[in-house]
């Protein structure tokens, strides 16, 4: 006969009268009232102490608890979510002051729950690859590329491109620029502001689209000539595979749920403002999952490879066949007129036998571009 909660108290009540009674069955009282013998003694216990007040429902709430954050622990994590809402138990963990105790990020997520916090979805899950890769050292690679672009809210100043650049290393993002488009002249302005303050890395990745390439054809670009006559190799991601820059694409998602989804930018500047100072939080602040939680300020030095007041005269061998590069991308060489791209228009390039009669190669710096068989028909 399983109690039911109108009648619980009376039930009880019965149940203790019943065990107190001399030579009373205790086990099958207990089957009796659908309870375990284990209850069923305690209630006998307090009944014969207290009587009937002591068979009332207590609380299960323990008198102490030793193991709840102290008061001020907790108002140091309050003020810390106040200061950054949009970071999870375990970075706000990574920034309490040395010597104070650190609660597990998930006793965090209860304090900022009990107080009425809300916490962002997804600030604290924990991405795991099969393969985590990063270059040995800072400016060894820089991941560039842009972040989908998106309206400001005044209509007449158009849209923003934002351009970030993040060092494969750390996690430093080196640049972060409103651009008002995504377009050669913009890109090149802001590495080489990035280039005179961090210097230059030894190679920049990025994918296949504009400026990056030329569209359409297997050629060099604007962009890329220029920073090949830097000494900075550029390298492209294969095509629909996203995840050659994942730091980067990864960099992009945090801006958006920490700034872009939340703020209105009524014109670039407003935008590029608020991208400075989200930037200096993140490299300097924001503790990252994959350094230990330590921003990336703690793994990045500046390179020691200046940017040149002048751009490098391009030196070939002096057995190459120097050629500049016509308006049309062309070059004439043995009598025939040879595409070697827009993006190279006014440089020059060498043509230098291959080891086979008639095949030629055509380089850019260090740089092969093409190759020419002149035993076949033009």
């Amino acid at each position: 006969m399983p109690w039911k909660e109108c009648s619980k108290m009376s039930s009880r009540h019965e149940f203790a009268m019943l065990a107190s009674a001399p030579g009373a069955n205790i086990q099958s009282l207990c089957r009796t009232f659908g309870i375990s013998r284990k209850t069923g003694y305690v209630w006998l216990k307090r009944y014969q102490a207290e009587g009937v007040e002591g068979l009332v429902e207590r609380s299960r709430k323990p008198q102490t608890s030793p193991n709840r954050s102290a008061t001020e622990v907790e108002a140091q994590i309050l003020a810390l979510h106040d200061a950054y809402p949009c970071w999870g138990g375990r970075k706000l963990a990574a920034l309490l002051p040395e010597g104070v105790p650190r609660p597990h990020h998930n006793t965090i997520a209860a304090i900022l729950r009990r107080h009425g916090r809300q916490i962002a979805p997804q600030t604290d899950s924990v991405e795991r690859t099969h393969l985590r890769f990063e270059h040995e050292a800072p400016n060894v690679l820089w991941q560039m590329d842009f972040k989908g672009h998106f309206p400001l809210t005044d209509k007449q100043a158009g849209r923003c491109h934002p351009l970030t650049v993040l060092d494969d290393h750390s996690r430093f993002a080196v640049c972060l620029d409103a651009c008002p488009r995504e377009t050669h002249d913009h890109v090149q302005a802001a590495l080489i502001q990035t280039f005179r303050h961090y210097g230059m890395p030894q190679r920049i990745t990025c994918d296949n689209g504009s400026p990056w390439r030329v569209a359409g054809e297997d050629s060099i670009s604007r962009l890329e000539a220029w920073l090949i006559r830097l000494g900075i190799r550029v390298s492209h991601s294969r095509p629909y595979h996203p995840q050659t820059q994942g730091k980067d694409e990864r960099f992009h998602r945090t801006l958006k749920r920490e700034l872009l989804e939340r703020t209105g930018f009524h014109s670039l500047q407003a935008c590029q403002q608020a991208f400075d100072k989200w930037r200096e939080q993140y490299n300097l602040v924001r503790p990252h999952e994959a350094l230990g939680q330590k921003p990336p300020g703690t793994r990045y030095a500046a390179s020691a490879r200046p940017y040149p007041a002048s751009l490098p005269d391009v030196e070939y061998d002096s057995h190459d066949k120097v050629i500049k590069v016509r308006k049309s991308g062309q070059i004439r060489f043995a009598n025939r007129e040879i595409f070697v791209g827009e993006g190279l228009l006014g440089e020059l390039v060498a043509v230098r036998p291959a080891g086979e009669d008639g095949v030629f190669k055509v380089y850019f710096c260090d740089r092969e571009i093409r190759t020419l068989d002149l035993r076949k028909e033009p």
